[in-house]
């Protein structure tokens, strides 16, 4: 009787202990929690900006491409009137 006792005892913990077992582990998934908010807060910032910059970068390549158009077609114009013979001025 004193053994079954002893073996029905000996694996009970109480509330205090377990709190006491948890609370360091707990602490630290407290500290963890709050340094992935922050580092989702920068990811989130970043990614934002990423975007503005993507959105300005495509907006700077279409009004690159308008003035390489125009470019394009001035070019072709000198060209046009270099080939014509020039005329003998009197």
């Amino acid at each position: 009787m004193v053994v079954a006792c002893a073996v029905g005892l000996g694996g009970c913990a109480t509330k205090s202990y377990v709190r006491e077992q948890i609370a360091p582990v707990s602490q630290r998934v407290d500290s963890l929690e709050s340094r992935l908010q922050a580092t989702d807060g920068t990811a989130r910032q970043a990614l934002a900006e990423a975007q503005a910059a993507s959105q300005q970068a495509q907006a700077n390549g279409q009004r690159v491409d308008q003035l390489t158009g125009r470019v394009d077609g001035v070019d072709q114009r000198l060209r046009a009137q270099e080939a014509r013979p020039k005329r003998a001025r009197h």
